[in-house]
């Protein structure tokens, strides 16, 4: 199962960490999925609908899961984002080496897991905490063809009716899965594919 889209990986002051998923092509064609950590590590998923929510969950790990409309809109560098009681809007900046070297990856080749593996070992070494390929929920393997990378300079955020606070780096990593999103809050252009196992 293919997802084409991009993830947006930022921390707060508050302590609360926001991963947010823009589908543009998947197996249940295009959505938006939010997922959260607070600083105390509850761990929460905000999905549009049940089928979405139910395969996330079953893949990546949560406490609490949420069926909520989520909207997404981007004008240039700028994001809206509204899921339930969460209001975020978020400003990218301009690409750095990293992210004009992915722009070169073709992406025929960034949806094949055997490039996911080959580069691994450098995702782990050039962005601590962030893996290309392992083990999800369910007996599944996951891949992340990553084929863009631009900062996240700043960021708003309001999540029941608490405001989080300002941009910050993702500290500590997020533990929804086998891999975290880069410290440095950014937004990554990526295809992932899961691999569905026996069960």
């Amino acid at each position: 199962m293919r997802f084409d889209g991009w993830i947006a990986g930022m921390g707060t002051a508050s302590g609360t960490r926001i991963v947010l998923g823009t589908w543009l092509r998947s197996p249940f064609g295009p959505f938006s999925d939010v997922m959260l950590e607070r600083a105390d590590g509850t761990r929460l998923l905000l999905a549009p609908t049940r089928r979405t929510a139910d395969f996330i969950s079953g893949t990546y790990a949560f406490d609490t899961v949420r069926v909520v409309p989520v909207g997404v809109r981007a004008a240039g560098g700028s994001w809206t984002v509204t899921a339930g009681s969460l209001d975020l809007r978020f400003t990218t900046g301009r690409r750095g080496l990293l992210g004009l070297l992915l722009c070169a990856v073709p992406g025929v080749l960034a949806r094949r897991p055997a490039w996911c593996a080959l580069t691994d070992r450098a995702a782990r070494t050039l962005l601590s905490g962030v893996r290309t390929r392992g083990s999800a929920g369910a007996g599944r393997r996951e891949s992340y063809g990553a084929r863009d990378l631009r900062p996240i300079r700043a960021l708003s955020a309001v999540f029941e009716g608490q405001d989080l606070g300002a941009v910050a780096p993702v500290e500590p990593p997020v533990r929804f899965g086998f891999s975290s999103v880069p410290r440095k809050p950014a937004m990554t252009r990526v295809t992932t594919t899961v691999t569905i196992g026996p069960a």
